[in-house]
């Protein structure tokens, strides 16, 4: 799938990018090119001191900002596949500073559309955020709004026949910004600031994303929705597995924060289809037939509503552990 291909990673200095990028070296020596496109100088340089030009020539580097279509045009030249993971994700920072987040995550999804049509890129594969599903917080609205561009861009004239879709999944294990960071710096203080103690979230494992993605580079008919099917926690859990003798303070929700979070709603159920490891969500007749004849994936069963609450794998006190032991090593 892979082989001879060259590959363009949006935000690629962020969490994400950072783990995608180590996979792909690991794991695909036959990628003919791997550009890092993001506007941060410095963790660029970090990123070039890792991994010298000497022993990973494949790896190129493009300082540009998603906000620049032309910039866009110029990196996109040759280029067979891209990961779009640029945004601004803080929820509160969104709702303080709204029309930042509008520009970079929504008019930067169309520019990432426009560029990738004009340099006849052959697919181009999103992230999503569980912010996007009924969205309560400013960052969840520019999500859905890009979640709506990059699937209509394959139904729009596109005479490169590029094809667009999503990965949607919840919050990865300790990535910037998640509670599980928070708690481990604040254990020796033996107070943990909570927002209420019934909160759940869903816990992807490192790496899970990055299968997901990979997953639907290979499977991808043209906008979908690829959901993998990962594990949630009560705070009440994390309390325990972190330190279950600190006193705990409720800080109550933040503006834009939910009490629990949801990967697929009500509306989206009657088109997902799933088989072992995922869920996929199939927005028109034409994927709607093909998963229907697909045996590897079966219809979803009716009122289904995948949420950090009902999800029915719910993380021990000791499964939290582990994942966060792996998180440290």
């Amino acid at each position: 799938m892979l082989q001879d291909k060259s590959i363009l990673v949006t935000g690629a200095t962020g969490s994400f990018g950072l783990r995608f990028i180590k996979i792909l070296l690991e794991k695909y020596s036959n990628i003919k090119k791997i550009v890092i496109f993001s506007r941060d100088e410095y963790k660029q340089y970090q990123i070039k001191q890792k991994y010298p030009a000497q022993k990973y020539p494949q790896l190129k580097f493009i300082l540009g900002d998603v906000r620049d279509l032309e910039r866009l045009k110029v990196a996109f030249e040759e280029i067979d596949i891209v990961i779009h993971a640029a945004a601004l994700k803080q929820v509160d920072t969104a709702e303080e500073n709204p029309l930042e987040f509008i520009k970079t995550n929504i008019m930067g999804a169309e520019n990432i559309i426009q560029a990738a049509k004009y340099c006849q890129v052959k697919k181009v594969i999103a992230l999503s955020s569980d912010k996007s599903v009924k969205p309560v917080s400013l960052y969840g609205a520019t999500k859905l709004c890009a979640d709506k561009l990059f699937i209509q861009a394959n139904y729009e004239q596109n005479k490169s026949n590029t094809i667009f879709s999503l990965v949607r999944y919840g919050n990865v294990i300790g990535s910037r910004g998640s509670v599980i960071p928070l708690f481990l710096d604040k254990k020796n203080d033996n107070i943990l600031p909570v927002t209420q103690l019934d909160m759940t979230r869903f816990s992807v494992p490192m790496g899970m994303e990055s299968d997901a993605v990979l997953y639907a580079l290979a499977h991808t008919q043209g906008g979908e929705i690829f959901i993998p099917k990962a594990p949630s926690y009560s705070i009440q859990n994390l309390i325990q597995a972190i330190q279950p003798t600190a006193q705990v303070q409720i800080i109550g929700l933040r503006n834009g924060e939910r009490l629990h979070e949801e990967l697929i709603n009500e509306i989206e159920m009657p088109f997902t289809y799933e088989n072992d490891l995922y869920y996929v969500i199939a927005n028109t007749p034409k994927l709607q037939n093909y998963f229907e004849i697909n045996l590897e994936y079966k219809k979803v069963v009716n009122q289904f509503c995948y949420s950090s609450q009902n999800n029915p794998y719910q993380l021990s006190v000791s499964e939290i552990q582990k994942q966060i032991e792996d998180f440290l090593k």
